[in-house]
C-alpha cells in the first residue's frame, strides 16, 4: 500500500466515522478494526501490514482531524512493550483477547521483572511459579513497578525450574492485577511521588492459558520484550530542539543574564550530541521497520539517559536561583500519578525525575555490557554460574 492509498483509506474513514459525532470509545475500535491502530501490524490486529514508517503519517493525520487518541502516555508499557511482545510470542488467541482492549486503552498494563534480588541481575529472579493442575500457583515480589497502581494486567517472568540454569527455568506469563494474592504497594522516590510500586504475588493462580511461549523459554520472550522497552525509552521519534534540549534552550534564552563562556560551551556539546543521538534514532526506527529489535536499542537508552541528566542539571545553572523552586503544589505532597513525566513540571522535578533514567529500562552499567558484548563484539564478562543450577548459585 502506498502513502497516497493510505491517506485516501484514512480519508475514507473519517468521512465515515466524523470525530466531532462519534463516541470516542466506538470510535478506536473502529480504527482498531479498520486495520489504522497500528499499520504496520498484520490484518486483524490492528493494522494493514504495511511499513512501520507510515504510521507517523496515519497518526498526524487523525490528529490533525481532531481525532480522539487512546491516551498513549497512560499505557506506554502497553503499547510500547507488551503490544510487541504478544504479537511476537503470543498464542492466536491472546493476542485477540488482549490487543485491541489494549490499543484502545480500556486495559492499562504494567511489567513485573525486576525484584530486590533480581534487578541488574534479571535471569536470577526468585519468584516461583509452580504448576497446579491446569494453571500455575505463583508467589514472590516485585519491584520498581511503574504505573502498578493504575494496572488491570501485567507481563511476568517467573522461575518454574530451579534444577537448570538460571536463564533456562524462567516462564514468561499474564497476569490479571485484580487476582486475589496481588498486592501493589507504594514505593515514593525522590520527586516526593510514587509512579513505581512493589508488588507481592501471594498463592497467585494463572491458567496456563496466560503462559506466553514454551514452560522454560521466558528468558528468550523477555529480552524481546526488554528490546522493545529500551527503544521505546530511548529511541522515540523527536523533532530538532524536542524533549529535554528543546526545555534547556529556552531556558537559555529567557535568561541572558546568566550567560557565561562555560555555559554556553556545555551546551553547544550537548546540543552537537542530542543532534546526533536525534538522527541515530532516525536509523535505529527505519531497521525497526524492516526486522525487530536488537541490542543496537540499548545504546539509544544509554545515550537518552546520560543526556537527559546533564541537560536537566544544566538547566538549573542557567535558571540560577529561579531554578531551585520546586511547585508548590503539589511539591513533595506524596501522589500517585497516573503515567511518567520525563520533561513535564518545572526544572527541579526534571533534575531529580531523570536521576531514575540510568535505573529504568536496564541500568547503564548493564547497558554499557550488552553494547560491547552485542554491538561491538568485545569479550564478554565472566559469568561464573552461567552453566550451575539456579538453586546452587548462592545469593
Amino acid at each position: 500500500m502506498s502513502p497516497a492509498e493510505l491517506r485516501d483509506r484514512v480519508a475514507a474513514f473519517l468521512a465515515e466515522h466524523p470525530p466531532a459525532s462519534t463516541e470516542r470509545s466506538a470510535f478506536l475500535h473502529a480504527r482498531y478494526a479498520a486495520g489504522l491502530a497500528w499499520v504496520h501490524f498484520p490484518e486483524g490486529h490492528g493494522g494493514l501490514g504495511v511499513a512501520r514508517g507510515l504510521q507517523p503519517m496515519v497518526e498526524g493525520l487523525f490528529a490533525a482531524a481532531g481525532a480522539p487518541d487512546n491516551n498513549p502516555r497512560a499505557n506506554g508499557i502497553g503499547l510500547g512493550m507488551v503490544a510487541p511482545t504478544l504479537l511476537g510470542y503470543a498464542s492466536e488467541e491472546q493476542r485477540q483477547r488482549f490487543l485491541e482492549p489494549l490499543w484502545c486503552g480500556e486495559e492499562i498494563w504494567c511489567q513485573l521483572f525486576s525484584e530486590p534480588g533480581a534487578g541488574s541481575d534479571l535471569a536470577g529472579l526468585a519468584t516461583r511459579a509452580v504448576p497446579d493442575g491446569d494453571g500455575w500457583v505463583v508467589n514472590g515480589q516485585k519491584v520498581w513497578t511503574s504505573g502498578a497502581h493504575n494496572a488491570d494486567f501485567a507481563i511476568l517472568v517467573a522461575r518454574t525450574d530451579p534444577d537448570v540454569p538460571k536463564h533456562r527455568g524462567i516462564t514468561y506469563f499474564l497476569v490479571d492485577m485484580h487476582d486475589p494474592g496481588v498486592e501493589v504497594r507504594p514505593l515514593r522516590q525522590i520527586t516526593g511521588e510514587a509512579e513505581f510500586n512493589e508488588v507481592f504475588l501471594t498463592d497467585v493462580r494463572i491458567p496456563d492459558a496466560m503462559r506466553v511461549g514454551e514452560v522454560g523459554d521466558g528468558w528468550r520472550v523477555a529480552n524481546g520484550t526488554l528490546n522493545n522497552e529500551r527503544v521505546a525509552i530511548g529511541g522515540h521519534a523527536a523533532p530538532r530542539e524536542g524533549g529535554m534540549l528543546g526545555l534547556v534552550a529556552a531556558s537559555w534564552r529567557e535568561h541572558p543574564e546568566q550567560h557565561t563562556a562555560e555555559l554556553h560551551d556545555r551546551l553547544m556539546r550537548l546540543y552537537v550530541e542530542a543532534e546526533v543521538a536525534r538522527y541515530t534514532g532516525q536509523r535505529l526506527r527505519q531497521q525497526l521497520a524492516v526486522g525487530q529489535p536488537g541490542p543496537a536499542g540499548s545504546a539509544m537508552k544509554l545515550t537518552f539517559a546520560r543526556l537527559n541528566q546533564q541537560l536537566s542539571g544544566l538547566d538549573l545553572e542557567i535558571r540560577g536561583e529561579d531554578g531551585l523552586r520546586y511547585e508548590s503544589e503539589p511539591g513533595w505532597t506524596m501522589r500517585r500519578p497516573e503515567h511518567v513525566d520525563f520533561t513535564g513540571r518545572d526544572a527541579v522535578y526534571r533534575y531529580l525525575r531523570a536521576k531514575g533514567n540510568s535505573i529504568e529500562g536496564g541500568t547503564s552499567e548493564i547497558l554499557r555490557n550488552i553494547v560491547a558484548e552485542r554491538v561491538l563484539g568485545l569479550p564478554a564478562e565472566p559469568r561464573v554460574d552461567k552453566d550451575v543450577a539456579w538453586k546452587e548459585v548462592p545469593r
